[in-house]
């Protein structure tokens, strides 16, 4: 894009020998002869930047820099000056100049500088955009589901966000743990710092607290130089903690004193160094069974839980299946590049009757697949894994014929399914079912079921 810049200067050959450098290095350029006449284009166009003379009559460099930042903050300014005004180019860069550049110009020098002004714009441009993609992909409007379980989470993260309190999520592996930690973030005080996930269970136990708060060099074999920790690194920021019930027992202790007294101190050295992180926690254990264990410290446990988002599993929210599915689907036919309509309804179905084990993540595998595998407008019941074409043809049954048969059809499958799930214990199976031995059994004879 030609970036468009005002040259300002009441002096004739000045202005019309920058305008005209500026020009053959394919800039937009148009000129002012003061002050007053520049503002009245910046008015008018926008300008990505401003070279301007400090000494000029009607309006000084100085107030049309003034006047600039008032009105557009986004306009770079480059004011030239005399030596003789130096001290004014140093009080006008306090006020909001980019840079100066003394008379004669050098034009090789004035270049180099617009040059460097336009290169880091574009550079901080971009980090905005993509700070702007990244809080667009983690803003909690994004986490899918309109059933009252995701509402309720919903309403967590935006109650307790721009807190810095800590906060556990809990659910099963692959409800989107970390998903929620990164909202959490993202619409946090601290969302322009640092955001540090790390999963506990993926350190070995003898790295962990080098990781976690770095070491000195020859702290240990292997310790060759100086390192940073994650709490370091997410200075000013979040770290979030996955799966935290994977800490060591000693480390527990180690990282209690970090939430209580807000500091910490790096293997290898007696440097106690301050801590200013906001700690995030999950876990898809249940603590209190953990402590019962004694797996897990009692103290770390309350310490952590000052605030618990539990996230639902998919089997609690089934009625969201259906978003969740067009959700990934138009992920994947937007990477595949594949023009898939939709999924039709008996695939739909068949998702909604299937039991999650793997939640969110294990249905976001069967919609890449089932993109793969798509030939059709319509992702339909054969795209689907084997084990739900069973499922699909029982909820087709429910749809079509009569009454009878969808009920005698869902029956069958519920109490097969129950046998399965207890390895064919009749008695588990009944009190599963909630209802009698006896009737069991004549459920078994009714509906022919061989067990």
């Amino acid at each position: 894009m030609q970036e468009k810049i005002l040259v300002v200067d009441d002096e004739d050959i000045i202005r019309e020998s920058l305008s005209f450098i500026l020009k053959k290095e394919g800039f937009f350029v148009e000129e002012a002869a003061n002050g007053k006449d520049a503002f009245d284009k910046i008015k008018e166009n926008s300008f990505d930047l401003v070279i301007s003379d400090l000494e000029m009559p009607v309006m000084k460099g100085t107030e049309l820099l003034e006047e600039i930042k008032k009105f557009d903050i986004k306009t770079s300014v480059i004011i030239v000056t005399a030596f003789g005004s130096l001290d004014t180019a140093i009080k006008a860069l306090r006020n909001g100049a980019s840079d100066y550049i003394l008379k004669p110009v050098e034009f090789d020098e004035l270049l180099i500088k617009i040059r460097r002004l336009f290169d880091t714009r574009s550079i901080l441009l971009e980090n905005r955009i993509l700070r702007g993609e990244i809080q667009r992909n983690f803003d909690f409007e994004n986490i899918i589901g309109k059933s009252p379980a995701m509402k309720s989470v919903y309403q967590m993260i935006k109650t307790v966000a721009e807190t810095d309190s800590t906060v556990l999520i809990t659910g099963k592996s692959g409800t989107g743990k970390e998903l929620v930690a990164r909202a959490l973030h993202f619409h946090s005080k601290r969302k322009n710092k640092p955001f540090i996930a790390v999963n506990c269970g993926a350190i070995t136990e003898n790295l962990i607290e080098s990781e976690l708060f770095g070491h000195k060099k020859g702290a240990f074999t292997g310790a060759v130089s100086d390192k940073e920790g994650y709490i370091k690194a997410a200075e000013g920021g979040t770290l979030f903690l996955d799966e935290i019930s994977e800490l060591p027992l000693l480390m527990q202790v180690k990282f209690l004193r970090v939430l209580q007294e807000k500091e910490y101190t790096p293997v290898g050295t007696t440097a106690v160094l301050p801590v200013n992180v906001r700690f995030l926690a999950s876990t898809n254990r249940e603590l209190k069974e953990e402590i019962k264990a004694e797996k897990f410290r009692e103290d770390l446990y309350y310490r952590l839980n000052v605030i618990d988002i539990n996230i639902p599993g998919l089997q609690d929210r089934i009625e969201d299946v259906p978003l969740l599915a067009d959700h990934f689907l138009n992920k994947y036919r937007t990477e595949m590049n594949k023009n898939i309509k939709g999924i039709d309804n008996q695939a739909i179905r068949a998702l909604m009757a299937h039991k999650w084990k793997g939640e969110v993540r294990e249905l976001e595998n069967i919609i890449e697949r089932a993109v793969i595998f798509s030939g059709s407008d319509f992702i339909t019941l054969k795209d689907l894994p084997p084990n739900f074409h069973q499922q699909g043809e029982i909820t087709g049954a429910l749809s079509t014929g009569s009454l009878e048969e969808a009920v005698r059809n869902y029956e069958k499958d519920l109490i097969m399914k129950a046998l399965e799930s207890n390895e064919f214990n009749k008695e588990k199976t009944a009190e599963v079912l909630q209802v009698g031995l006896s009737t069991l059994y004549r459920k078994l004879k009714e509906l022919d079921i061989k067990s």
